[in-house]
């Protein structure tokens, strides 16, 4: 037998949030426990979630669904995850990156093939699809290494240019047509080829109708390290309705002081790590020629009070753009795998998936790890915007029943 709840005392911010996501025909009371039941019944596997970073619960959990395209190590999941999300498909095609991705979360399920060659009946229906799809080709350092091989970059590059397209085919098929697309990659995108291959890439995306948002975010502001990256963000205009209808915006970064590597450094190192000094002096040569031709290329050395360049994936190579000046020692230093990580931002994520304090380091050597952190996004970076992609979620939200909270929903029609 029912039981009678009289509830008073609603803040009235709270109240009209729930009014603005009432879905239409159902009262405000109906709506509440509806709210109420889905958050007593909602549980999370423990130990897996008893500590650390919990998942958010966004109005009543929002349990959207999404995918994870060329992804690396995993820092969208680390985010989306965080927000509630539930990764249903993930590809990567690095043999090293997935022995990574499977330990760190407990997943075999990873499609390693060429993304090219996927067949897409494999990809379960989803509400968000993320893809930090590959950067080289588009980069300042990716594009002056190819021309100085004499290698072609950007669409032209047959081997990692065009990935974006494939992203398109997914798109293209209607059973898998995201409501919302959720890509990164170098700020350098908006400017290559003169701003072509930006063009093309916004176009494509608006004559399949979805309204495209694009911001460059630097990570300094959660983690020791310049790094800017653009983020793209889209919605079907078929489900979130007319560009003035999308409830979405980009955070503010304003007041949000970063650390220091001073945060991250670990007290006693390995000497291992430390330069030799035929390496040490090459760099410093090195450095020095391009100071002579008025070039700014060359080490950085840090001392614990500042903020690194770019950590790229070449720093297995001599780590040369960070390089940690250690006291005591004659000779600088590269970062350890374990401050790369921090480095990176993902320690605040490992207790999520039952790990004490970091994820393990030492799943794959050094020279992996640290291409794989040089590859990576900044997890913090990428839930910064992900809380305000589910905040536009939550004011279009409609459980369909597929199971996803926006597949398969048409409120504009648009053809």
């Amino acid at each position: 037998m029912p039981v009678n709840y009289h509830i008073r005392d609603i803040d009235s911010q709270i109240d009209q949030q729930l009014e603005d996501i009432r879905p239409a025909g159902m009262s405000k009371n109906q709506y509440f426990k509806e709210i109420f039941t889905e958050y007593v019944n909602r549980t999370y596997p423990l130990p897996l979630f008893d500590s650390g970073r919990k998942p958010e619960l966004i109005v009543h959990g929002l349990p959207f669904k999404f995918i994870d395209l060329f992804a690396g190590i995993g820092g969208f999941r680390c985010a989306l995850s965080a927000l509630g999300g539930e990764c249903v498909f993930t590809s990567e095609w690095d043999k090293y990156a997935v022995k990574t991705y499977q330990a760190w979360y407990g997943v075999d399920d990873v499609y390693d093939g060429d993304i090219r060659d996927l067949d897409l009946n494999l990809i379960p229906q989803h509400d968000v699809l993320c893809a930090g799809f590959p950067c080289q080709p588009f980069s300042l350092a990716g594009v002056s290494k190819k021309n100085s091989l004499g290698r072609k970059h950007g669409f032209e590059d047959e081997h990692q240019g065009n990935l974006f397209f494939t992203i398109l085919k997914i798109i293209d098929d209607q059973r898998l047509r995201p409501p919302v697309l959720f890509l990164e990659n170098v700020p350098n995108l908006k400017s290559h080829d003169k701003g072509r291959t930006w063009q093309v890439i916004h176009d494509e995306l608006e004559e399949r109708d979805y309204a495209v948002y694009s911001e460059i975010i630097d990570a300094s502001h959660w983690v020791p390290q310049k790094r800017r990256r653009i983020f793209i963000v889209c919605f079907d205009r078929t489900i979130f309705g007319r560009d003035d209808q999308i409830d979405f915006s980009w955070p503010s970064t304003d007041g949000i002081a970063g650390p220091n590597l001073g945060q991250i450094l670990e007290s006693g190192p390995d000497t291992k790590y430390m330069l030799s000094n035929k390496l040490w002096k090459y760099l410093q040569d090195y450095a020095q020629k391009h100071r002579d031709k008025g070039n700014g290329f060359g080490y950085g050395l840090n001392g614990r009070n500042d903020v690194a360049r770019t950590m790229s994936a070449r720093y297995h190579k001599d780590g040369s753009e960070i390089l940690i000046d250690q006291e005591g020692w004659p000779n600088p230093r590269r970062l350890t795998p374990r401050e790369a990580q921090k480095l990176m931002g993902y320690d605040g994520y490992a207790t999520n998936y039952g790990f004490d304090d970091v994820f393990p380091s030492d799943v794959v050597s050094d020279t992996q790890a640290y291409r794989q952190f040089g590859n990576s996004v900044v997890p913090q970076a990428v839930e910064f915007v992900g809380r305000e992609i589910v905040k536009a979620m939550n004011k279009g939200l409609s459980t369909t029943d597929n199971g996803c909270i926006l597949k398969g929903r048409k409120r504009y029609p648009t053809g």
